[in-house]
């Protein structure tokens, strides 16, 4: 049985620059406007990567525009941790980050072991393979918390 979809929903990765920016923009094409939706990393030192706008850009996700930001610049920028529903991390040192900086808040913080693809092939075509599992990874998960968009409205 699906969950009910929250409000609001902050992913992070490392960077901010492959799984939780495919995260985010997954989220908003299966489930739309009904969900608030966000990414950040620990850091934000690298542009958004070209491997996964690629594979995004396959199933009607555009990422082209996402700009990457850190925790720190979240902040800086306007968005409260503590207005988020939920903080989904995708990798092991963002979610020490997030449970450090939303211990003070009643807020779910939850871990989904998704794949880092960057670094795992030599060839374009395996490079994009190992994206497309990330990518899947992510869908996988999203679907198999909140369901099938749709059945949850």
């Amino acid at each position: 049985m699906a969950e009910e979809l929250p409000q609001s929903v902050l992913f992070c990765c490392d960077h901010n620059a492959v799984r939780s920016p495919m995260a985010e923009g997954i989220m908003k094409k299966l489930y739309g406007a009904s969900v608030y939706v966000q990414s950040a990393g620990v850091k934000s030192d690298m542009e958004i990567d070209g491997f996964s706008i690629t594979v995004c850009d396959e199933i009607g996700v555009e990422l082209g525009r996402h700009r990457t930001r850190s925790f720190d610049e979240m902040e800086q920028w306007g968005d409260d941790l503590s207005s988020f529903d939920l903080i989904v991390a995708l990798s092991p040192a963002s979610q020490r980050k997030a449970l450090e900086l939303t211990r003070v808040f009643h807020l779910d913080v939850i871990y989904w072991p998704i794949m880092d693809p960057t670094g795992l092939a030599e060839t374009r075509e395996a490079k994009l393979d190992a994206y497309r599992q990330t990518r899947d990874q992510i869908v996988s998960h999203l679907k198999g918390r909140w369901g099938e968009p749709g059945e949850s409205e």
